[in-house]
């Protein structure tokens, strides 16, 4: 059984990393006698984050007191097996009649790896926005475009498209400027199993513009990434997420930290000081480069001109439409778009 178990004391941060750790969606709260106390999802922690909760508070307000346990020693796997298919359960505690824990059940135990509660795999098609110069990635990009910048012996757009080929996704859309018949050559050399199709800007869109030409190409949601990102999240989460909360935008948030290394201060409407803060930290939620869009907001981007992403955003909300954030760790992100980033990446993968 897979370490799942955690204390109340421990903080949100931790509890996502924990999660992001052993690949579960879901953590055990157990006291030092290892009573069970509860259990939290990474949907409670989404939500406790999306409520205003800090990274550095414990997990001990928010995570479930009252959950769906089965004794070890008398359950039925057909109690079981209907718990899981009509709840949709990740995990189930297994106690003995002190109410200590036992063991786990686990879905993909019970269902033989075969994810047969949410109807299988995606297949939702992925827009991957590959066609801007890099500057920040020089000299490599004077070469190369920035998606085809090398992480050990692959370039960053397969590992992309390797992590959505994960879940099933198998049709790849990519919007192309930039040194764009480079990238073209590449995949038509590569002969890969999977849809390729490319959509080509006459000139620089930013970073939505070029959606805009795939206008009539979905009838159902879909994935926009960046592509010199790259998120080890649990993508069918993510458009589950999408789905259930009936938005018409969704972007994939970062919980980072940020440390000011020194003493601010504060002062009054006179230039008096009024405090001063040792190294204050703030907490933000920062954009990834991760999205899924329904098919409709693409009549929001105007045609053949410079768009931000971050402009049909503000569009969509102005015109009523819903965004959602779905939150992940900071560890499971990484923007190869930067130096450092990317080095860290090399060193990681």
């Amino acid at each position: 059984m897979k370490d799942i178990t955690v204390r109340p004391s421990i903080t949100i941060r931790q509890a996502m990393k924990k999660l992001n750790q052993v690949g579960e969606k879901c953590l055990i709260i157990t006291d030092e006698e290892n009573n069970l106390l509860g259990t939290l999802s990474d949907g409670d922690l989404r939500k406790a984050i999306l409520n205003g909760k800090m990274m550095g508070d414990d997990i001990a307000l928010i995570f479930q007191r009252r959950p769906t346990v089965l004794h070890y020693e008398h359950y039925e796997l057909s109690e079981a097996r209907q718990l899981f298919t009509e709840e949709q359960f990740d995990i189930i505690p297994l106690v003995d009649d002190e109410n200590q824990l036992k063991d786990v059940l686990h879905w993909k135990t019970i269902f033989d790896n075969k994810d047969s509660r949410r109807g299988g795999r995606l297949n939702t098609p992925v827009v991957i926005m590959a066609g801007g110069k890099g500057t920040r990635m020089e000299p490599f990009t004077k070469v190369l475009p920035k998606s085809l910048i090398p992480i050990h012996e692959k370039p960053v757009i397969e590992h992309i498209i390797e992590r959505f080929r994960d879940v099933g996704c198998s049709e790849f859309y990519l919007t192309i400027n930039y040194k764009g018949r480079i990238l073209k050559a590449y995949f038509e050399e590569l002969q890969p199993d999977f849809g390729v199709h490319f959509v080509e800007e006459q000139e620089p869109l930013g970073t939505a513009g070029s959606l805009r030409l795939l206008e009539g190409r979905f009838t159902e949601p879909f994935f926009v990434t960046n592509c010199d990102i790259l998120i080890s999240a649990d993508y069918a989460s993510i458009y589950e997420f999408h789905l259930e909360g009936g938005y018409d935008i969704s972007l994939v948030a970062s919980a980072k930290e940020y440390v000011i290394p020194y003493g601010t201060c504060e002062i009054n409407g006179d230039g008096d000081l009024s405090h001063i803060n040792e190294k204050p930290s703030y907490e933000l939620l920062i954009n990834t480069g991760l999205y899924v869009l329904n098919p409709d907001v693409l009549e929001l981007i105007p045609r053949n001109q410079f768009y931000h992403i971050t402009h049909l955003i503000e569009n969509a909300k102005d015109r009523g439409k819903k965004v959602g954030v779905f939150p992940i760790d900071d560890e499971t992100w990484v923007d190869v778009g930067q130096w450092a980033e990317y080095q860290k990446a090399v060193k990681q993968m």
